[in-house]
């Protein structure tokens, strides 16, 4: 059958017997299948922004917001009411301030703790999955002091360590007088002193982790590696160290957070608020709130400079931790 002429402005090609030609009705329909597509395509997007937006616009308003309006606020001399703006001349005043970095040296020193917590989490966990006898009291005393509030652990902490308390009175009962030291009342001692104390409260955390991700590896690894002769320390060490190490990750990135800015509490219940004795324990959440609240006309705009720098250094760590991990994977 031969093909007839197609007509102007735009008609479709048709046969001799003029019928419209089976080539331009697929054209036609592929073409229309396009634009239904890219309709459906336009409108399921709308659909999706519109049900997001609700939940975008709180996260905004929860998370977006405060840190923005945080880093207004440290461009600005604050007095009462009133706010000039300075610029970085906030920044600057901490760059000179040596007590703002003497509490940030503190956080880092602090940070000390994060490798300790983590192999004691993992090494009592390993013992625990053992199920020694008395397994659920330990469990209960290893774990006990992380549901324990902050204030409280202070209060017991500084009666149990101050320079006639518990543990001294104990030592000199014994014949140790040379041990009772003055746990909190000596700058040499002071430090140490506040990081065994965050390590025995925190330190529940890790092990509750660590063990309970240990039983979700399967059996058969350890009784595997017991048949080829493995010991505790190995088949821990090869086995549950990899298998857990998503966890390990997770527990690490938490405590150094903790380490940089969460540990306000601590400090301020067992120095009474001085993050003494002299500065030294002062940390960067003591200085922030000392700025804010202690130091009159003009610092609150320092405090929340310095607030924003330690927000700062805890998302470089998060975003460092991130990316190790990514490579990792």
């Amino acid at each position: 059958m031969a093909r007839g002429e197609s007509g102007g402005g735009g008609e479709l090609p048709r046969l001799a017997t003029g019928a419209v030609a089976p080539q331009a009705l697929r054209a036609v329909g592929r073409g229309g299948a396009r634009a239904r597509s890219r309709a459906l395509f336009v409108r399921f997007h709308i659909l999706l922004l519109v049900w997001l937006l609700p939940g975008v616009a709180a996260l905004g308003f929860t998370y977006v917001y405060p840190v923005a309006n945080l880093f207004w606020l440290s461009l600005h001399r604050i007095s009462g009411y009133r706010r000039t703006y300075v610029g970085l001349r906030n920044y600057e005043y901490l760059l000179r301030d040596e007590q703002f970095w003497e509490a940030l040296r503190h956080n880092i020193q602090l940070l000390a703790c994060v490798p300790i917590l983590t192999v004691a989490s993992i090494a009592l966990a390993a013992l625990l999955y053992e199920r020694p006898w008395g397994a659920r009291a330990y469990q209960t005393l290893i774990f006990l002091p992380y549901v324990l509030a902050v204030p409280a652990v202070g209060v017991i902490a500084a009666r149990f360590l101050e320079l006639n308390g518990t543990v001294n009175t104990v030592l000199r009962a014994i014949g140790l007088d040379f041990a009772a030291l003055d746990w909190l009342g000596s700058p040499r001692y002071a430090l140490l002193t506040l990081m065994g104390v965050i390590i025995w409260k925190e330190l529940g955390f890790g092990v509750v982790l660590m063990f309970t991700r240990m039983l979700s590896v399967s059996a058969d690894l350890y009784e595997a590696a017991m048949l080829d002769g493995a010991g505790w320390f190995e088949r821990h060490r090869t086995i549950s160290v990899p298998q857990i190490r998503d966890v390990i990750l997770f527990y690490i990135i938490i405590e150094g957070i903790t380490m940089l800015s969460w540990v306000f509490g601590y400090v301020y219940i067992i120095s009474n608020g001085t993050g003494g004795p002299g500065t030294s324990t002062m940390v960067t959440e003591l200085y922030i709130y000392r700025k804010a609240f202690g130091y009159g006309t003009g610092a609150l705009g320092i405090a929340a400079a310095a607030a924003f720098a330690l927000f700062l250094a805890c998302l470089a760590l998060m975003v460092a931790s991130a990316v190790r991990g990514a490579k990792e994977e």
